[in-house]
């Protein structure tokens, strides 16, 4: 009975820990989205400086979920597909500033 206990307790925490990482994963793709948006002000003249700030912290949450061994399928696939629209708009970004001849760190 104990056993049974142990794998359904392992289970549970299996599941919320699951569900951090969705959480996680979500609260990344917010983090591009507004980034995406600091950058679209930024390019457009509303803002003086690069969000080069809010970059950094979306470029450690992607190592950060990038290193977790424990994702399911559809978390890694969904995480590679947040990754890839990442690095389209670091390149973009990093075209236009180089369009612009201003420095891209």
């Amino acid at each position: 009975m104990s056993d049974r206990k142990d794998f359904t307790k392992q289970q549970q925490l299996r599941h919320e820990e699951s569900v951090s990482i969705d959480q996680q994963i979500a609260r990344l793709e917010e983090d591009v989205r507004r980034l995406k948006i600091d950058f679209d002000i930024y390019f457009n003249g509303g803002s003086k400086r690069p969000p080069y700030e809010a970059r950094g912290r979306v470029e450690a949450q992607i190592k950060k979920l990038s290193d977790k061994r424990n994702l399911t399928y559809s978390q890694r696939y969904l995480l590679n597909s947040i990754i890839s629209r990442y690095n389209s708009y670091k390149d973009l970004w990093r075209r236009i500033m180089k369009a612009r001849n201003e420095p891209f760190f």
